[in-house]
């Protein structure tokens, strides 16, 4: 009995720091924020966990998202310039905000 109430005072810690740990990782990983597409090709818009920069992943139409994107390493402060920057760039849409 003893060896019984011993074991649960040392799993019940463990399992605990062990959820603790296995959280923060999860919060603190990158995450999708929208998709979709304009043109030839389409796009995932990702954002930081704390939401201070956006990133977009860019692909051809026809192209799976297994296969590599396009490489974009520019970073957003807002989801809006992204958006923006896939639109003047790959979606060769005519706006305003594109002759900047």
């Amino acid at each position: 009995m003893k060896l019984i109430q011993i074991l649960k005072l040392a799993v019940i810690p463990i399992l605990t720091v062990l959820s603790f740990v296995s959280t923060s990782n999860t919060a603190l990983a990158d995450y999708l924020t929208s998709e979709g597409s304009g043109g030839n090709y389409r796009y995932e818009l990702w954002s930081s966990d704390d939401n201070n920069y956006y990133y977009l992943k860019v692909w051809l139409y026809e192209a799976t998202t297994e296969s590599d994107p396009y490489p974009t390493t520019v970073t957003f402060t807002s989801s809006r310039e992204a958006l923006i920057y896939f639109d003047c760039n790959f979606a060769e849409k005519n706006l305003p905000e594109c002759s900047q």
